[in-house]
């Protein structure tokens, strides 16, 4: 029987699955790059940002027999770079999204979406009011997820070694009253 996303559980990811996350980002890493999309490289992320989240203590991933076939990083660390753009949310408090992965073998399984929505709701249970992201504009998957998923762009920043900008999106945490139409 096939797991499908909605049933694998997210966990915390610790120094037990660091190998394993080490070869996840390595394959992401291949295959962005036989699919023409310059996003990561050898220096990023790296064995020191992997470690960090991990003593951080904000990775989380899906494992499945030892396997970590997704990871996503989620903290309050606000990419200075994009402190000038014009944020919906400026009196709340913002999480960031880092390092989404899928491993190759399996993307389109909706792995990619059910760590996105879990990142959602832990910040949401943290009293995040947004969640802010950054991603490289020429990935038009993650673009597309990230767009069906309710984000909005709020504009573009460059990196070092990045020929193309990276889309900044933002998505409100905040549940909006509804308006009810009333007769007469």
């Amino acid at each position: 029987m096939k797991n499908r996303a909605s049933e694998l559980l997210i966990i915390p990811l610790t120094m037990d699955h660091y190998r394993s996350l080490l070869r996840l980002y390595s394959a992401v890493k291949r295959d962005l790059r036989a699919k023409r999309i310059y996003q990561w490289d050898w220096f990023y992320p790296n064995r020191f940002v992997i470690r960090g989240d991990i003593k951080s203590e904000i990775l989380y991933g899906i494992v499945r027999g030892g396997v970590v076939l997704g990871a996503v990083a989620l903290d309050e660390q606000l990419m200075q770079k994009t402190a000038a753009l014009p944020w919906e949310d400026t009196a709340g408090r913002p999480a960031c999204i880092h390092r989404l992965a899928v491993h190759p073998d399996h993307q389109g399984k909706g792995i990619g979406k059910r760590l996105l929505q879990f990142a959602e709701v832990l910040a949401g249970t943290r009293g995040n009011t947004s969640i802010r992201l950054d991603v490289y504009s020429q990935n038009e998957t993650a673009v597309a997820m990230y767009e069906r998923a309710g984000y909005t762009e709020r504009g573009y920043v460059y990196y070092p070694l990045r020929k193309v900008p990276y889309v900044c999106m933002e998505k409100s945490l905040i549940v909006q009253p509804q308006r009810v139409a009333r007769n007469g």
